[in-house]
């Protein structure tokens, strides 16, 4: 009796959830190709190249989405059983409540490791190439970086400033590097317009300038033009916006230690898209023990009502996801704080319904 329970919760929960998704999916890309179809036939994209866009659309909106997907699935199936009287039927016949609840914890586990893994190493490259088609290919714009009045460290004793990065020419302009040891500065080198040369891979620098510190006087050399290398890459230090979106885990790992390295005004932006990863599949456990609450019993609106509620709570947790997330991200608010505050609000949200649909 128990065990064909379990089974038969856990597979309406999956396969329900399945469903959703199954009807998401197509409407999500309609809607978008709606807006998208003058672009792909103005840029003569192939029947091929859509269908991988398309792909990688929808496992880039499926993963941001997911949570409220499987919010809204475990209400609609647990409703039915509801209206259809089956709880009642299940802890009738000595099957307690949290007995009850066990299947739909197994089916959040299962959803949680599979939104962890597809988190940590399959979005992030369905978002990379998302994004880069929906940019380049489709709006025909270059990358979105921050490209004008960058500040780096680009080592323990090295700091470069300048006005204005263009990676697409491989050039800066008003460019500067700073060179300290024990803390003081050793020399520092300006130049109008910075160029880097992909053959010989060196850098030219126009209306070059260097003082050199000393102790009594310092020395300054000047050259209308120098050719030299120098460890400075600008695709490195001109990110495009949503690059941490496209990183695996280990390599957001070590791009965010880069990052801070270089005193990154975007670190927060980066931490809160790495804390989220770790918290979106925790929130598939707070959300499914929330559904359950409140689509367990039977109420006068019927399955209506129990919808509505959960729309409801799905829309509270997102407004309050974004609003702590847009906090930590344009203020000195903590990351972590910002992306685990809605989980642990809506946990204590989860434990007071449970207690409630327990009695």
């Amino acid at each position: 009796m128990i065990r064909i329970l379990d089974w038969y919760i856990l597979k309406r929960y999956l396969l329900t959830l399945v469903l959703f998704i199954l009807v998401f999916i197509p409407i999500a890309i309609l809607a978008n190709l709606a807006e998208k179809i003058d672009n792909i036939f103005e840029n003569n994209l192939g029947l091929w190249e859509v269908i991988v866009f398309y792909k990688d659309f929808s496992i880039h909106y499926l993963y941001i989405l997911f949570p409220f997907l499987l919010f809204i699935s475990v209400i609609f199936f647990t409703s039915k059983l509801a209206n259809n009287t089956e709880i009642i039927a299940f802890l009738s016949s000595g099957v307690s409540f949290n007995r009850f609840l066990r299947p739909y914890v197994v089916g959040a586990t299962v959803i949680s490791v599979l939104a962890l893994l597809a988190g940590m190493f399959t979005v992030p490259k369905a978002s990379e190439n998302y994004r880069d088609f929906d940019q380049v290919k489709l709006r025909g714009r270059k990358k979105q970086q921050n490209t004008f009045n960058l500040y780096r460290q680009l080592n323990e004793n090295d700091y470069i400033y300048a006005y204005a990065f263009y990676p697409s020419k491989n050039k800066a302009s008003k460019f500067t590097l700073e060179h300290f040891e024990d803390n003081k500065l050793v020399y520092k080198i300006s130049a109008d317009e910075l160029i880097y040369r992909k053959k010989d891979t060196t850098h030219s620098l126009k209306k070059f300038v260097m003082r050199k510190v000393g102790k009594d006087h310092d020395e300054i050399i000047k050259k209308n033009r120098l050719d030299t290398l120098l460890n400075i890459d600008i695709d490195r230090l001109t990110p495009v916006e949503y690059v941490a979106e496209t990183l695996n885990y280990f390599e957001l790992k070590k791009f965010m230690k880069e990052e801070e390295l270089r005193g990154s005004s975007n670190l927060n932006r980066y931490k809160v898209i790495a804390y989220k990863r770790w918290s979106i599949p925790f929130a598939a456990y707070i959300l499914t023990i929330i559904a359950v609450s409140v689509s367990s019993m039977k109420r006068r609106g019927g399955m209506g009502a129990n919808l509505a509620l959960g729309f409801a709570v799905a829309f509270g947790f997102v407004f309050v996801d974004r609003i702590f997330s847009t906090l930590a991200i344009q203020s000195d608010f903590s990351p972590l704080l910002a992306v685990w505050l809605p989980n642990i609000f809506f946990s204590v949200l989860a434990l007071y319904l449970l207690a409630r649909a327990r009695r």
